[in-house]
């Protein structure tokens, strides 16, 4: 038996090897040029005269030959216009080569392929020995397996998806005690789909079950798939299984499955695509001939609308869970999971900051905790204080305070008058969202802000609250108009708002009397491209004339609504736009203050 090497000795060898190789074939082509005898000018010309030289190479000033007796022989000689005649003179044979520009040429031309060969041979040595044979494993699974050692979550760090925990938890129970579920005849799912927006806990839901199951869990992205080698995508697929059943029972954890689960027959190469070469292999292992008992796939996506059917049927995806975002109970679950690592004081609310981040995604709210703890320690602060939140909030539902942004006094006076108009149609119209804050220090893209926010969650709007804020959008521009009696592009924003707010109205929501309750426009998808590009018009001009008109009259109404209200008011507005020049910044309840003053 030979001792087994270390990797220290077997690299030594390897490149000892290789030197010799070197060597070797460094001798080989030396031995290839023929002998040359150095000779002086002198001598050359005398043999010469004798008629010792049978031939010569001239190439500039290096002078090559052989003689009678056979030997080869080299000399160097300056221009001499009497060489060549006393060559010919004597009947040598002559030839002539042009001077190369770089002595060095022939040895790279003679090296250049052998050293290519040996940096090759190399590559693929080291692919072998130190990379497990990659260059040869294209075909395998990139699949991740978590063990008992890694850093796992469990479903306590998982929050305001509780209807989503629920389904998954019974699958690990399952996974567990089959037979609690077995007794009944009742089989285990094949596959979960978790669909939601961006940032809502997908992948983080995934992460958990990794924690709270006992068993094998292998994590892949959908992406990593898809090669640029042809079928490199489907072996993978029958790679990744042929290891889960190896570990069963186990969970396969897929992420942004519409990278290969698309609908086929949409992309450029038809049948043959790649990607649906991929597709057809993971519909075969999921619910193929060969069963894959004990085998969990769980895929998350955000554009289930995507997918091909078939993957989505039962026997597939048994069970398809939508993790939505979190109401104000499940924000402030969020919160608290979050705020856990960070020192916070007594006078933080999360109830309010749940409040007051409606439409937050938990990825939001992570963002926001992050941005409010960024905030403090640029301040040296001890704790996170309630302020810190508050403008963190701000930072990210406004955007950053722009402060190297000057505007001038008639500037800041349009845009004053502008947010106070806003302000003012929200505050006269019952029913509105309560202003939380208006301001008029840039942030973001926007000179002025007021903000809304909601005080119970919204999923159904009527039209007389939709007819409001189109309302309080024209505010800003009647506000400008009646005081400062000319118009600006401070209200583009607005105006696109309330024309597309109003446009759905009439188009998808039905609301208008006189088009009546239906659907006007088909959208076309490209479900290779995953986008909405066109709209496709499946009505006459004239009624696409009748549109027009009312979505017109809609936003004309409002406008005559807000002009109005505003008119009425007129001191209120005043009032209000005094205090935004003087402090910027009004919260919720300075407003009320002004407005109830103005109006006593």
């Amino acid at each position: 038996m030979f001792p087994k090497l270390s990797p220290f000795m077997k690299n030594m060898a390897l490149w000892l090897v290789i030197g010799l190789s070197m060597i070797l074939l460094f001798n080989i082509f030396n031995q290839s040029q023929p002998v040359e005898k150095e000779l002086i000018f002198s001598d050359f010309i005398a043999q010469v005269e004798r008629g010792e030289v049978v031939e010569v190479t001239l190439k500039g000033s290096d002078i090559r030959g052989q003689l009678t007796d056979g030997t080869r022989f080299r000399t160097y000689a300056a221009e001499d216009p009497e060489l060549v005649p006393a060559l010919r003179k004597q009947g040598v044979r002559i030839a002539a080569k042009p001077v190369e520009q770089n002595p060095w040429y022939n040895v790279l031309l003679s090296w250049l392929p052998m050293l290519l060969f040996i940096g090759v041979w190399i590559f693929f040595m080291r692919q072998m020995q130190g990379g497990g044979a990659k260059a040869l494993s294209f075909g395998k699974a990139r699949a991740r397996l978590l063990t008992e050692k890694d850093n796992r979550i469990t479903f306590a760090d998982v929050a305001g998806v509780e209807e989503a925990k629920e389904e998954l938890e019974e699958i690990i129970d399952f996974l567990k005690d089959p037979q609690k579920f077995q007794k009944l005849g009742g089989r285990i799912p094949k596959g979960v789909l978790l669909m939601g927006p961006p940032g809502t806990g997908k992948t983080l839901l995934a992460r958990a079950i990794a924690g709270e199951a006992s068993v094998p869990f292998f994590s892949i992205s959908g992406s990593d798939f898809v090669e640029m080698f042809v079928g490199v995508g489907a072996s993978r697929v029958r790679d990744l299984f042929e290891q889960g059943k190896k570990h069963a029972p186990c969970i396969i954890f897929m992420d942004e499955i519409d990278a290969v689960g698309r609908h086929r027959g949409a992309g450029l190469g038809g049948g043959h695509d790649e990607r649906e070469q991929t597709l057809n292999a993971l519909l075969v292992e999921m619910d193929g001939f060969e069963s894959n008992e004990g085998v969990i796939l769980i895929a998350a996506t955000n554009r289930p609308d995507v997918l091909d059917p078939a993957l989505l049927r039962p026997g597939r995806f048994d069970r398809q869970v939508i993790v939505m975002r979190p109401d104000i109970r499940g924000r402030e679950e969020i919160l608290r999971v979050h705020v856990k690592k960070i020192p916070m004081s007594a006078d933080v609310e999360l109830g309010v900051l749940a409040r007051g981040t409606p439409g937050f995604s938990g990825a939001d709210l992570a963002n926001l905790v992050n941005e409010a703890a960024l905030l403090a320690a640029r301040m040296d602060k001890t704790f996170v204080e309630m302020k810190d939140f508050e403008s963190a909030k701000d930072k990210v539902l406004m955007g950053v305070e722009r402060k190297s942004l000057v505007l001038t006094e008639e500037e800041r006076r349009a845009t004053a008058y502008h947010e106070a108009g806003h302000a003012l149609v929200a505050k006269l119209i019952p029913g509105t969202d309560p202003i939380h804050k208006v301001t008029i220090i840039p942030r973001g893209r926007a000179l002025g802000l007021t903000q809304q926010l909601p005080i119970d969650e919204k999923h159904n709007y009527h039209r007389e609250f939709l007819m409001d804020n189109i309302a309080i959008l024209m505010g800003g521009r009647v506000a400008e108009e009646l005081v400062l009696e000319q118009i600006s592009t401070g209200a583009g924003n607005d105006l696109e708002r309330a024309t597309e707010v109003a446009r759905k109205m009439v188009c998808e929501w039905g609301m208008s009397e006189k088009m009546g309750p239906l659907t006007y426009g088909k959208k076309e998808e490209m479900i290779f491209l995953g986008r909405e590009i066109a709209q496709h018009q499946d009505y006459s001009e004239q009624t696409a004339q009748e549109i027009d008109q009312e979505v017109r009259r809609f936003v004309m109404d409002a406008y005559k609504r807000a002009g109005e209200l505003v008119k009425s008011q007129i001191a209120v507005l005043h009032a209000l736009a005094a205090a935004l020049l003087e402090r910027e910044v009004l919260e919720g309840r300075e407003i009320d203050v002004i407005v109830t003053g103005a109006l006593a």
